[in-house]
C-alpha cells in the first residue's frame, strides 16, 4: 500500500482498479469524475468519495484536478489508534458514498495538505483528525443511521432469494419509499443497487473459497442463469468468472 496520505494529479487519462484497502479521496481543486461501485459523483472542494476496500472504481479528470487522498491501512490499524471511535470509522467505510464537508473539515483538508504529509507522524495525527472529524459529524447528524449490519447480514442469508426494498425497509421500520431515500443518501447507492453489489461480492468469494461450478454459485447469489451471473460478474469486477478463480484473491 502507498504511504498513508498522498497528494495525487489526476488527468483525463481513465484510472480504474480495486485495492484491498479503504481510501478516503478528498478534493482540493479541479473536478474529478469517480465511480464506485455503480456509483458516480464528482469530486472538487469540499467534498470526499468513500471508496470500501475492495470496491472497483474509477476516475478521470478532463481539465486536471488534485486530491488528498488517505489510504486507510488494514488489520486493527483503526483499533490501535482510534480506540472505541473504530466502530464509527468502519461503518463510514464499508460503503461507497459521497460526502459534504463542512468549513472546518474543509480547513483541516487543505492545511494537511499544505502540511509534510511525507513525514509518517505527521501522516499519521492528520489522518486520525480526518476521521475524527468525520465521526462526530456523523454524530452530529439527527436521527440514527440504518442498520447496515442488520441489512448486510439478511442479504447474505437471502441472497439465493428475491429481496425486495420492502423486506429491507421492514427491518429498519421505514415505509419502502422512506427507506430509499435514507438508503440512497447515506449509502449513495439505491437499496437494489446496494444488494446486486453484496450479490457479486458474495459471488466473487465462492469462486475464490469454494469448488462450486459457476452455475451452482450463480444459483446460491441470486442469478436464474450462468450466462446472467458472468455478464453481471464480468460488468461489476472487470473480469469473467474463470479469471477471478484463477487469481488470487485480494481480499482476505
Amino acid at each position: 500500500m502507498s504511504a498513508l496520505l498522498s497528494i495525487r494529479h489526476y488527468h483525463q487519462d481513465i484510472v480504474c482498479h480495486e485495492h484491498d484497502h479503504a481510501q478516503l479521496v478528498f478534493g482540493l481543486s479541479g473536478h474529478l469524475q469517480f465511480e464506485v461501485a455503480g456509483l458516480g459523483s464528482r469530486v472538487s472542494r469540499q467534498t470526499l468519495v468513500v471508496v470500501p476496500a475492495g470496491a472497483r472504481h474509477a476516475c478521470d479528470s478532463r481539465n486536471g484536478s488534485e486530491c488528498l487522498v488517505f489510504d486507510v491501512p488494514t488489520g486493527d490499524w483503526l483499533e490501535r489508534h482510534l480506540g472505541h471511535h473504530a466502530d464509527a470509522s468502519r461503518r463510514l467505510l464499508e460503503a461507497p458514498q459521497k460526502v459534504a464537508l463542512s468549513v472546518n473539515q474543509s480547513g483541516l483538508v487543505n492545511w494537511l495538505a499544505a502540511s509534510p504529509i511525507n513525514d509518517p507522524l505527521m501522516a499519521r495525527q492528520g489522518a486520525i483528525l480526518l476521521l475524527a472529524s468525520l465521526n462526530a459529524q456523523a454524530h452530529s447528524q439527527p436521527g440514527p443511521g440504518l442498520p447496515l449490519s442488520m441489512l448486510n447480514a439478511y442479504i447474505e442469508r437471502h441472497a439465493a432469494h428475491p429481496i425486495q426494498v420492502a423486506d429491507l425497509a421492514g427491518l429498519a421500520g421505514l415505509s419502502a419509499a422512506r427507506f430509499h431515500n435514507r438508503f440512497l443518501d447515506e449509502t449513495g447507492l439505491t437499496p437494489m443497487a446496494y444488494v446486486r453489489d453484496k450479490r457479486l461480492r458474495l459471488g466473487r468469494q465462492l469462486l475464490h473459497n469454494s469448488r462450486l461450478s459457476v452455475g451452482e454459485i450463480a444459483a446460491r447469489v441470486g442469478y436464474t442463469s450462468q450466462s446472467a451471473f458472468t455478464a453481471a460478474l464480468t460488468r461489476h469486477f472487470g473480469e469473467t468468472p474463470k479469471a477471478l478463480r484463477e487469481r488470487q484473491p485480494r481480499d482476505k
